[in-house]
């Protein structure tokens, strides 16, 4: 059923979400940056240049607590690791880039709840002004699972 809402009242709805800088946002930068230095730490690696990109913009939609950014963000960066550093010439989706790379399920689990978000379903829609309210906790847990899976992709090919 669709509903008829003032785009003021939607935005300021969703700004009521986001966290400025304050201690919670630097408490998630702090979780962020440890994680990739987890990573970094362990020697150098053959990276993407749009997802270096965008994973700035992940970690911003982190601190600022939009977690459906984070996990459609989370996918794109991904995608854009695998093409520009194992495969430059894979003309498929990436569904079968996935594959070809031997990904296990937990990627194809995110490519199809980016999907989800990304494609709208009118019958069943993947988010709801609703869920952004009452779901907070659970959003922020599969953000968080999102940028792990992320970090793993990106971290994936080590160099030489």
């Amino acid at each position: 059923m669709n509903k008829i809402v003032s785009t003021q009242l939607l935005a300021s709805d969703h700004m009521e979400h986001l966290e400025l800088p304050s201690e919670t946002w630097n408490m998630r930068r702090e979780y962020f940056e440890n994680l990739i230095f987890e990573y970094e730490e362990k020697g150098s690696y053959l990276v993407s240049e749009q997802a270096c990109a965008l994973i700035a913009e992940v970690q911003s939609c982190f601190c600022a607590g939009a977690w459906i950014t984070v996990i459609i963000l989370a996918f794109t960066v991904i995608d854009a690791q695998l093409r520009e550093t194992e495969l430059l010439d894979f003309k498929g989706n990436s569904k079968q880039l996935l594959k070809r790379l031997g990904f296990d399920a937990r990627f194809q689990k995110l490519r199809l709840r980016r999907n989800e978000l990304v494609h709208i379903n009118l019958d069943s829609p993947a988010i709801t002004v609703d869920q952004q309210w009452a779901d907070r906790g659970k959003l922020e847990e599969e953000a968080k699972e999102s940028i792990q899976l992320m970090l793993e992709a990106f971290f994936s090919n080590p160099g030489t």
